[in-house]
């Protein structure tokens, strides 16, 4: 599959503001602003291993727009991050905040490494390392991190911790997505994914669905995957593919979702960071402890992770990693529904191929907004010293992604533009606002010209 240069994903990213441009009322100036991240930061994490050797790991952070507020954005763990992909993601990180109209910018941060290779107190030693680097970087008011790709709540809290050593203050304001004890937020846990649920639910509506009816494709079996998938599979959707890095499993009349997340979670005790199992292995294992071994209406067909973008469902959910839905495949998708869970697993031009097959994609700075708008509650929970109920933050998410849904579903109808590029207008519209409210070369020249008409 098509990857892009290390440059390429961020320059991918930025074309979409040119067309969803000419739908938003946003000034010249404040489009060009958006161009640019506003700080990179580049740091060397060295960590003293179990058996004695010193690794240095390379990260970064980067700031990409703070004009309505702190940026905000997760950190990954991951042998493949680069800096155009955390400028693009960071960049999303910008646009998503927008769409919610939580009051944040845009940041994201990643370290090269394969976390599954590091035991768990090299874990610890990388994270804590890597808060060591970028501590002048982040805080409450400037640069709020939170969980991504093979990061998690156990992690964002000694994240939290060594902030706080080193600010010689608890601040747990400073990270989002920490464990409940550490200042975490009910409803945190399963927030990207639910905020997607919620995206779909409206679309049940509008369209009038029978779930039972509905068949389901995750591609993407981590946090969000499977919070998206056991929401919908409690609702009576049959999801009848899933997948993980290490392949998928399909069956047409539907896959046991609660007993899939639980072999897949398997060996997580507490303590433990990363599940030990991969989706594919239920159809196979025949194990005492998975349903394969018991009930033969279990077991399905293991398939490539590729193939399931190309299965004949109702609803697709990409819910990996960027880059998946490419030039290359998005003639086979024939999924008639797109929901983004991942951050950029459609590039550009595979855009313009669904959207000419009138393919309905819910992007990824709408459809996962559910993640940093329950961080948003987090952070202001820390900072109140106030914490809410679970129902309380479902109820709030629920609002917030119905309502912006709703606002760009019909402004994507009226102006008869795909539903991408009507979310980025929608959320131009704010940042414009934001940035035209200190001044662009509009008020700068009529106050030039005022001030001339004075002068004669």
């Amino acid at each position: 599959m098509t990857q892009h240069s290390p440059n390429g994903i961020f320059q991918d990213a930025i074309k979409r503001l040119d067309r969803a441009a000419e739908f938003a009322e946003i000034d010249a100036e404040a489009l060009e602003k958006l161009r640019y991240p506003k700080a990179i930061l580049q740091v060397s994490i060295p960590v003293r291993m179990d058996d004695g050797r010193l690794r240095v790991f390379q990260g970064y952070r980067v700031r990409h727009d703070d004009t309505r507020g702190p940026t905000k954005g997760g950190i990954r763990f991951h042998p493949n991050v680069h800096l155009g992909e955390v400028e693009a993601l960071a960049f999303w990180m910008t646009c998503k905040c927008a769409v919610t109209g939580i009051p944040f910018g845009g940041g994201k941060g990643g370290v090269i490494v394969d976390p599954k290779e590091l035991s768990r107190m090299e874990l610890e030693r990388l994270s804590r390392g890597f808060i060591e680097q970028i501590a002048d970087f982040i805080g409450p008011e400037t640069d709020i991190p939170a969980p991504d790709v093979y990061t998690n709540a156990m992690i964002m809290g000694w994240m939290m911790d060594e902030f706080s050593k080193i600010r010689r203050q608890r601040t747990p304001a400073v990270i989002t997505g920490k464990p409940i004890p550490l200042g975490g937020s009910l409803g945190r846990d399963d927030a990207t994914g639910r905020g997607a649920y919620y995206c779909i639910k409206e679309l049940e509506r509008l369209k009038d669905w029978e779930p039972s009816k509905m068949r389901v494709a995750v591609q993407g079996f981590g946090n969000a995957g499977q919070h998206v998938a056991r929401l919908l599979h409690a609702d009576g959707y049959r999801i009848v593919a899933m997948s993980d890095s290490r392949g998928g499993v399909f069956r047409a009349d539907g896959l046991d979702v609660p007993r899939a997340i639980q072999l897949k979670n398997q060996g997580r005790a507490v303590g433990a960071v990363y599940g030990t199992r991969s989706v594919c292995e239920c159809p196979k294992c025949g194990g005492e402890d998975c349903n394969c071994s018991r009930d033969d209406t279990a077991t399905g067909e293991v398939f490539s992770n590729e193939a399931l973008l190309e299965l004949d469902v109702d609803i697709l959910i990409p819910a990996a990693l960027e880059d998946q839905i490419t030039v290359e495949n998005a003639a086979q998708v024939r999924a008639p529904v797109v929901v983004e869970v991942a951050n950029g697993p459609t590039t550009s031009e595979a855009d313009q191929i669904l959207a000419g097959k009138g393919t309905l994609v819910v992007p990824d700075i709408l459809a996962n907004a559910g993640g940093v708008t329950v961080s948003y509650f987090e952070w202001a929970q820390n900072r109140a010293g106030y914490y809410w109920t679970e129902d309380d933050v479902h109820q709030r998410l629920q609002r917030i992604m119905a309502q912006e849904f709703n606002t760009i579903y019909q402004f994507a109808a009226e102006k008869q533009i795909d539903m991408r590029t009507a979310t980025y207008a929608h959320a131009l519209d704010r940042i414009g606002e934001a940035i035209e409210s200190q001044g662009t070369s509009r008020y700068f020249a009529n106050s030039i010209e005022h001030s001339e008409i004075r002068q004669n």
